[in-house]
């Protein structure tokens, strides 16, 4: 398995198709966590603690600005990028309420330029492995 989830080389080679789970890191992923602070006391703190780090937080701002620019959630944006990812059939993320779902929906529809997809793979790269 390729470090962001995505089968990477091995999926390429073996011309497969990977629907990774857990496609928000538990949360990390949505923007909602930005440090020790925001994580306490969550549902989620044991599983989304671990993805608290400089470098991954540099991914949410990108994400972020994307977001900003389409007029979308930072999850939406997550998830179309992921969703672009040539070995990705479909990413699995989970909503706990009904608020969360047009977000993971509206992923499938926005389509992002080459030099976000470029800005999203270059930041995420520096995540260490």
């Amino acid at each position: 398995m390729h470090r962001d989830g995505t089968g990477g080389g091995v999926a390429a080679q073996e011309n497969l198709a990977v629907m990774p789970c857990f496609a928000l890191a538990s949360g990390f992923l949505t923007g909602k966590y930005r440090g020790a602070e925001d994580l306490r006391g969550a549902d989620r703190e044991q599983m989304a603690s671990g993805y608290v780090s400089e470098e991954r937080l540099r991914v949410i701002s990108t994400l972020e600005e994307i977001a900003a620019g389409h007029g979308v959630t930072i999850p939406t944006v997550a998830l179309a990028w992921l969703c672009s990812r040539p070995t990705v059939a479909a990413p699995i993320a989970s909503a706990r309420t009904a608020v969360q779902l047009p977000a993971l929906m509206e992923s499938v529809r926005l389509q992002l330029g080459d030099d976000e997809l470029a800005a999203l793979d270059d930041v995420s790269a520096r995540v260490p492995a």
